[in-house]
């Protein structure tokens, strides 16, 4: 019994109904038109040829409409409210070929249905509704009158209590009726407004790109501040261990902490800055030059006593600047970051062969955060242990090896996200990546692909 009377009192069938009227308001326009021509057309001697004319001319600008991008847009969201139906918003480009001819297609199809629905509403609240208010009104005798000279069937003004019976059936019809309509409206809109094939795939792409976009800022933000963290975690227990016995290296460790604060802010401002919708009013910002010592081909050590040294002595430019103009790290940051870990300890042996300043951005950038994450990794599972990164760079290939000595539990390293950052890091590449103990060591091996900037 519920499921009978639910149609008449939902709302969703009055809404639907809203639709269907307006389907019956787009459909006024075409019927006064068509009535208008069928008068002229009647008239002995009318300009017969110049009404053809007139005809073709009217017919033509009547059929633009349902073909107008705009058309499908408010068809769309007119369904999306009042039918309850889920649609996406189309696309703002229009689809070229095919795919955009057979879009153009089903939502004209869905306005002619539109407007044949409309017109079957709009027949039926204007004859069996109003016909049955005056059989329901006559038999209450609220209207006297109204049924002088009709006749329904074996039916006329003297049947009252039949006439007033289907006086109160025929609203009720009617209402199921708009119901079935709105229902069949609501299952076709999927089908003729909802999105093509092409719409669809090109939805998914969009949706991948942020998912990828998601992931790799997730990676920034581990890969970055995690280190520092670390870093900066592991030096503030040094210093206070060793504040009253050794202050000097109490103070270093400070000052460490000091810098690994300032580069995690550079790097939290430099990923919220992708996150932010740039203005193309403002002037890109460009970051100054920094130095570092990693020369090419040399090697660059750092060892307990905090010693440091460059096999030619030289000097090179690091980081850089993404197309955003914010600044990203590089492998040719390599020596700054294996100085923030010098204050935790690690002795730290890097490893530079080969044209690594040639390296495109995006491969120097992984690179760097491949070795910090693994810089990371031993400072979190191993502690203060040797460490010996060694980096080579030829016409084809760069291989990243980081090796120390295995400590503790190895279930430890399974935890994290760290590997899997990494993993992700190289695969974006197209390179391979290992990690794992190596006899008695636990080594990550890394081979990028090398793009050669144009």
């Amino acid at each position: 019994m519920r499921g009978l009377v639910a149609p008449l009192v939902s709302g969703t069938t009055y809404r639907r109904a809203v639709h269907l009227l307006l389907g019956a308001v787009l459909l006024l326009p075409y019927v006064l038109l068509g009535v208008a021509f069928a008068g002229m057309f009647a008239v002995p001697g009318a300009p017969y040829g110049l009404l053809v004319l007139v005809l073709a001319l009217v017919a033509v600008i009547g059929l633009v409409p349902p073909f107008l991008r705009g058309t499908r847009a408010l068809e769309i969201a007119a369904a999306r409210s009042l039918l309850g139906v889920a649609l996406p918003d189309p696309p703002v480009t229009a689809e070229p070929g095919r795919a955009g001819r057979e879009t153009r297609l089903r939502a004209a199809l869905w306005f002619a249905v539109h407007l044949v629905a409309g017109g079957l509403v709009g027949l039926l609240l204007l004859i069996p509704l109003v016909m049955g208010l005056a059989f329901a009104g006559e038999s209450l005798g609220i209207v006297s009158g109204a049924l002088d000279g009709m006749w329904l069937g074996p039916l006329d003004r003297h049947g009252s209590l039949w006439l007033g019976l289907l006086g109160v059936l025929m609203p009720v019809g009617v209402l199921y009726a708009v119901a079935g309509l709105g229902g069949l409206a609501a299952v076709m809109a999927p089908v003729l407004l909802g999105p093509s094939s092409s719409e669809r795939i090109a939805a998914l792409e969009a949706r991948a790109a942020r998912l990828a976009e998601r992931n790799r800022l997730a990676r920034e933000l581990h890969d970055s501040i995690g280190h520092a963290l670390t870093v900066t975690t592991l030096q503030a227990a040094a210093a206070r261990e060793l504040l009253r016995t050794d202050p000097d290296f109490a103070g270093r460790a400070l000052a460490a902490i000091e810098e690994t604060g300032r580069a995690a802010a550079e790097d939290l401002d430099r990923v919220l800055g992708m996150l932010r919708e740039p203005d193309p009013a403002e002037a890109p910002a460009f970051a100054g030059d920094r130095m570092a010592g990693i020369a090419d081909g040399g090697t660059f050590g750092i060892i307990g006593d905090g010693t440091a040294g460059f096999a030619d002595g030289g000097v090179r430019p690091v980081g850089g600047s993404s197309e955003d103009g914010a600044p990203h790290h590089g492998l040719a940051d390599l020596g700054r970051l294996v100085e923030h870990s010098r204050g935790t300890g690690v002795e730290v042996r890097a490893q530079v062969v080969g044209p690594v300043a040639e390296l495109s951005a995006p491969v120097s950038r992984e690179g760097y955060r491949i070795i910090q994450e693994s810089l990371t990794n031993v400072l979190r599972h191993a502690g203060p242990v040797p460490v010996a990164v060694r980096v080579a760079a030829d016409a084809r290939t760069l291989a990243i090896d980081v090796t120390n000595p295995v400590t503790g539990s190895l279930v430890r390293r399974e935890g994290g996200r760290g590997l899997a950052g990494m993993r992700e890091r190289v695969i974006l590449l197209g390179g391979s990546m290992s990690a794992g103990p190596d006899g008695g060591r636990w080594k990550v091996s890394v081979r990028l692909p090398v793009e050669r900037p144009r």
